[in-house]
């Protein structure tokens, strides 16, 4: 009879250590590293709201003192929401001020996780991210201009990336992030297409503040002096993690959020000061 007992005990040890979840959560602490997305989804019926603010330049001709250092001048905004349809699959619509040639924005997303980081099975987490943009900004008379818009196609660029993450401890995670960028009109001396290798990572300093970099290297750029210069994205960020809100402190030289503005149009020259700060806060609610 203890034979008996002993082995039916045995088993059901092995069956719970088997039945374990062995999946890897919070690579990131939201769904955005900084401009790009990160590999977190939302879970099923969460709401988050998120609004994110980009001030002027710190430096150069248009900061300063004089602006006090970027703050009085306001590069973009965004205001938008996200919702978790299922654990894996997450929908969202943003507004953006603008930042590039292109305003008064419009954004859907549509974003899903192939796979989950676990420990006993898949080292990362796979995520694939379709967005497409239009702009109801009126269009320019001037025919040489990118926003002489024809039609409503010619307001449309689209953006698609795969996020491959990694979290190596509850302190580190890494993020590569190739991202493709359609834009269906432009000018004649710049590209419709644009592709960009990007990376960020996560450094955990304590439970409630972590550091976060993200940069991307932008493939073809245009080779024009009829264009003006376009530079690799990056930022750095401080994160503040409250328990309610996501808070998020951030430097970059990009203008604009979105992969559409920030991939093809960051214009600013970080070595001549044109950088600036920003923030974002993401508030989750569970509908």
């Amino acid at each position: 009879m203890k034979k008996q007992l002993y082995i039916l005990i045995f088993l059901i040890v092995s069956f719970n250590a088997s039945s374990q979840d062995t999946r890897v959560f919070n690579t990131f602490h939201t769904t955005r590293v900084i401009s790009s997305h990160s590999t977190e989804t939302l879970w099923k019926n969460e709401l988050d709201f998120r609004v994110g603010h980009r001030f002027g330049d710190i430096a150069g001709t248009n900061g300063g003192p004089s602006t006090m250092f970027g703050i009085d001048n306001s590069s973009d905004i965004a205001v938008g929401f996200e919702y978790g349809v299922t654990n894996l699959f997450n929908i969202g619509l943003t507004r953006y001020k603008g930042a590039g040639p292109y305003r008064q924005l419009f954004e859907g997303y549509a974003k899903y996780k192939f796979i989950q980081q676990k420990t006993d099975k898949s080292p990362v987490s796979l995520v694939g991210v379709a967005k497409i943009n239009a702009t109801a900004m009126p269009a320019s008379l001037d025919s040489t201009s990118p926003t002489s818009f024809t039609d409503f196609t010619s307001r449309i660029s689209y953006s698609y990336q795969l996020l491959i993450a990694r979290k190596f401890s509850e302190r580190f995670s890494l993020q590569l992030m190739p991202t493709f960028v359609h834009r269906n009109y432009v000018a004649f001396y710049d590209n419709n297409q644009t592709a960009a290798l990007g990376a960020g990572f996560r450094l955990q300093l304590t439970k409630m503040i972590g550091v976060i970099g993200e940069y991307h290297f932008v493939f073809n750029k245009p080779e024009t002096t009829n264009h003006p210069p376009v530079f690799d994205p990056f930022g750095f960020a401080v994160e503040f993690n409250t328990g309610g809100h996501i808070f998020q402190l951030n430097i970059t030289n990009s203008r604009g959020f979105g992969e559409a503005q920030y991939i093809p149009s960051t214009f600013s020259d970080a070595s001549a000061g044109q950088v600036r700060f920003g923030f974002t806060i993401s508030r989750i609610f569970k509908l």
